[in-house]
């Protein structure tokens, strides 16, 4: 079972500006002249943290991890003005300008998959190879499923009634209405729904209860960040138009792809990979028997470092764009 690789520290680290007011955090880690790569990280809102480094052979990677508008370093915090997916992607193509890289391999989990798959068919030409865990695809039903009670609070009834709790009483629960309480300008009121909201979605993401895990993805910065952007992105639809990643799956037909998916994740259900994939010609299904969404888990975590190490041998696809 492949275990973590060893803590690594940043090379190079700075705050980039990308617009009149948002400044993201970018780091490169490993070797500078390694194949690069670019992680993307979950929620919206979730940011890096230090072992988001350590799935991917420092000595052969240029690893280059940045957090998204509002969340993590990035400046200002809990932005939620001028945040949306397609800002996110020309963040990102920035950042590849910036390092003038020519081409790099995508790496991302969660809403990071989203944002990978958007950015792969929106520049498929800069987009070497993709690595993904925990397919979210940003459909309507999607966010439905977890946060409405379409499907997930069956699973967990137990832990959607805290949920709910913070929600309130007698009110239908909606992603709409979560939003304008976590928008409103009672911070108490806002903050508790947060906090119900964060270890509502972590609590389902591992198929053992992990209340370490818990405990590190539930600090008060994390779920204030975590709610109010996932919140702000699901009412708008994940800025995406409908089914739009699965549409738009002839563009990225030809790129190397290895996703790596949990067989029982209930936060984003294995459908979605199952979907994803059968649109694909050059893609690689790979299921982790043991195992729910999040990395942390040990099988999932094997099978991302094993990804990462078998893109490295693998050539590029290319194709006139």
């Amino acid at each position: 079972m492949n275990k973590f690789y060893p803590p690594i520290e940043p090379y190079n680290h700075f705050l980039l500006a990308v617009d009149d007011i948002h400044q993201i955090y970018v780091e490169e880690c490993g070797n500078p002249e390694g194949q690069p790569i670019i992680f993307c990280h979950g929620g919206p809102g979730a940011g890096c943290s230090i072992n988001d480094r350590r799935f991917f052979d420092a000595d052969k990677y240029r690893i280059i991890l940045f957090d998204q508008r509002g969340c993590g370093r990035s400046l200002p915090f809990a932005s939620l003005i001028s945040n949306s997916t397609d800002k996110l992607i020309e963040d990102m193509e920035l950042i590849r300008k910036t390092l003038h890289i020519d081409t790099w391999h995508l790496f991302g989990g969660s809403w990071g998959s989203t944002l990978a798959l958007v950015y792969a068919q929106s520049y498929p030409q800069r987009t070497r190879s993709m690595v993904l865990r925990g397919i979210f695809l940003a459909r309507d039903q999607d966010t439905a499923w977890t946060f409405e009670g379409g499907g997930a609070s069956r699973l967990y009834p137990d832990y959607w009634s805290e949920f709910l709790q913070a929600m309130p009483a007698g009110v239908e629960p909606s992603v709409q209405i979560a939003y304008q309480i976590l928008t409103s300008n009672d911070r108490e009121q806002a903050l508790t729904l947060a906090r119900a909201w964060t270890k509502w979605e972590m609590s389902c993401c591992t198929l053992i209860p992990n209340r370490d895990f818990l405990a590190a993805t539930t600090a008060d910065e994390t779920c204030w960040t975590v709610a109010r952007h996932e919140a702000h992105y699901m009412i708008n639809h994940c800025f995406l138009t409908d089914n739009q990643i699965l549409k738009n799956c002839d563009k990225i037909r030809h790129i190397n792809t290895i996703v790596v998916h949990g067989r029982y994740d209930v936060v984003c259900p294995f459908d979605n990979a199952w979907l994803l994939v059968n649109q694909l010609e050059n893609a690689e299904l790979v299921i982790s028997e043991s195992a729910g969404h999040t990395s942390a888990e040990p099988e999932t975590r094997h099978h991302l470092i094993e990804a990462t190490n078998a893109m490295l041998k693998r050539e590029p696809q290319h194709r006139s764009c």
